[in-house]
């Protein structure tokens, strides 16, 4: 029998929720219209760490592009975080050309990393 305390804590996946729901531009009302669930519903994952359905988590994170990884993965350190996965999601709307500029940019960041002051 599990003990109350083993019980996962959603708190930090629902802020995760809101914080790219409202990156996003979407209202609770919008979000629960695109998912079909209430937006109070929503609310309480946001604000309480409801636990979310099963349906519902893979919802949220289907339509929000946030990474579970980083929540039920967190000592793995090839888990891809949320803004990590908006991002590879923005750029896959990129030219060539825009990608080989993002590519300077992290070649560039890569290179002042290795640069000892």
């Amino acid at each position: 029998m599990r003990k109350k305390e083993d019980k996962y804590d959603f708190r930090a996946f629902g802020f995760a929720i809101k914080e790219a729901r409202l990156k996003r531009g979407l209202t609770r009302e919008q979000v629960g219209a695109l998912i079909e669930i209430d937006p109070r519903y929503l609310t309480n994952i946001e604000n309480k760490g409801q636990h979310p359905s099963i349906q519902v988590l893979y919802d949220l994170v289907s339509l929000l592009h946030v990474s579970v990884d980083e929540f039920f993965l967190p000592r793995n350190d090839l888990v891809k975080s949320t803004r990590r996965l908006q991002v590879e999601k923005l750029m896959d709307t990129f030219t060539d050309k825009e990608l080989a500029l993002m590519e300077a940019l992290a070649n560039g960041i890569k290179e002042v990393r290795s640069i000892k002051d």
